[in-house]
């Protein structure tokens, strides 16, 4: 957490004199290619399970993971696929609440996040920040297709590179 927040630091004080996109930027995502198809487990403080909507809430220190994945969150809603908890199959995952995924070396975060396993997909949105490595990138949103390990950020795009400096 140090990383990110060292990171956010060095973009607000990059100012205007970072260079911003107004179309967004592409962005490489997780060192290896995410398989959906594997379990997603979570924990949490407390779940609420409603049958008639097929959704589960956790709240409280979330974790999520599934293969190298990791997403924390304070509120984990989970749609199940044909809308029955019962099934076990997740269709769905949308988190709110200082939202952290980490991938490999990247790490983002986000105020929300909604997760299409089908499509290997995840959306963050507000005030967005990627680090990779040393690298930071902010935005207001970023989507990334986790069987493909891209992504594109969205909406103010700032970065900060840090060179070598010739060491």
């Amino acid at each position: 957490m140090k990383r990110l927040f060292f990171a956010w630091f060095l973009v607000l004080a990059a100012g205007l004199s970072a260079p911003a996109f107004a179309q967004g930027a592409n962005v490489a995502f997780g060192a290896l290619k995410h398989d959906s198809s594997l379990p997603v487990e979570i924990a949490a403080d407390q779940l609420q399970i409603n049958q008639e909507t097929g959704k589960a809430v956790f709240r409280g220190n979330v974790e999520v993971g599934q293969g190298e994945m990791r997403l924390s969150a304070a509120m984990v809603e989970v749609e199940y696929e044909g809308g029955e908890s019962s099934t076990g199959k997740v269709q769905r995952l949308h988190a709110t609440g200082s939202v952290t995924l980490v991938s490999g070396a990247e790490a983002a975060e986000a105020r929300e996040a909604v997760y299409t396993i089908g499509s290997s997909q995840i959306v963050m949105t507000g005030d967005v920040l990627l680090t990779q490595g040393q690298n930071a990138l902010s935005g207001q949103k970023l989507v990334v297709q986790l069987d493909k390990g891209t992504g594109v950020m969205e909406g103010r795009v700032r970065t900060v590179f840090k060179s070598d400096g010739g060491n």
